[in-house]
């Protein structure tokens, strides 16, 4: 159940309008790594925790605290474009200052959304839940939400680098503060989990099923040997369960695939014409 508080978590009211800054925070609000998607990313995780614990609980309170952020930002998305000219544009562009903001302003905040905020990025791409990930892993889940929180605060960092309206930079500094605290809350998560269980996802899946002999190997695959260098090429696994490897000259563990022939209603070119050969059990 949920029900609607109709103050807002944190102020967003700017300085002055500026439309062309509006179109840059839809980024924050409707982008991949918005708000709208941590908020949904975290709701569905935490609706499909097969149990009732403190990782469910967890994720519903910051569900529900990500879908404030979606309310403080569009909001001042609103207020940004309070008093846009979206009138006669030929008229309004004799102000140059008025047609520069035109040339900027995402016309469909005028046009489609009547001077509010989307559920799109800052180039007007609709939002789209192929951004969420949910997959009953926690471990995997939480690995996922760190790398979320991680780009909106790296995102919502550039923004507030981008303007100098006083009223935006103390909302984005209040986001910010909050995605300090997203990282942190899911790394702990994962630091727990990984303690519990093991740091490869899934733990579940029985080791002799997998080919050990290529479980900790890295492959040069590019020209230089730079990567032998790190802490993945030598020592113990960070699973503690192997030893890492460096091969610089892989070898290929196959031959050379040779494909049969497709049958002939399916009118490929033929292999004589291709000058393939054909393996003797096909013939």
């Amino acid at each position: 159940m949920f029900y609607h508080i109709k103050e807002l978590q944190y102020k967003a009211k700017p300085d002055r309008p500026d439309p062309v800054y509006a179109k840059k925070l839809q980024e924050v609000l409707g982008g991949q790594f918005g708000e709208i998607s941590v908020a949904l990313q975290y709701f569905f995780q935490g609706w499909n925790v097969r149990g009732d614990g403190k990782y469910k609980d967890l994720l519903m309170d910051t569900g529900a605290e990500e879908l404030a952020h979606v309310e403080m930002l569009a909001t001042m998305i609103a207020r940004l474009l309070d008093g846009a000219p979206v009138g006669d544009q030929e008229i309004a562009a004799k102000d140059p200052v008025i047609g520069a903001i035109l040339g900027g302003m995402n016309p469909q905040h005028a046009i489609v959304s009547g001077l509010g905020a989307m559920p799109a990025d800052s180039v007007g791409n609709r939002w789209t839940a192929s951004y969420i990930i949910a997959s009953g892993n926690l471990l995997a889940d939480f690995r996922a939400n760190l790398t979320a929180e991680s780009q909106g605060r790296l995102q919502a960092v550039r923004l507030y680098e981008s303007t100098t309206d006083r009223g935006v930079k103390d909302m984005l500094s209040w986001l910010i503060a909050r995605d300090t605290m997203h990282q942190n809350q899911w790394y702990a998560a994962i630091k727990e989990l990984e303690a519990k269980e093991n740091i490869v996802v899934p733990s579940t899946f029985p080791k002799e099923l997998e080919k050990r002999e290529v479980s900790y190997v890295l492959f040069n695959y590019s020209r230089g040997n730079e990567s032998a260098a790190g802490r993945w090429a030598q020592g113990k696994s960070m699973d503690g369960l192997g030893e890492f490897q460096y091969v610089e000259n892989p070898q290929p563990f196959a031959k050379k695939p040779v494909l049969r022939p497709a049958p002939a209603y399916i009118h490929d070119t033929p292999p004589q014409v291709l000058g393939a050969m054909v393996p003797p059990h096909t013939k």
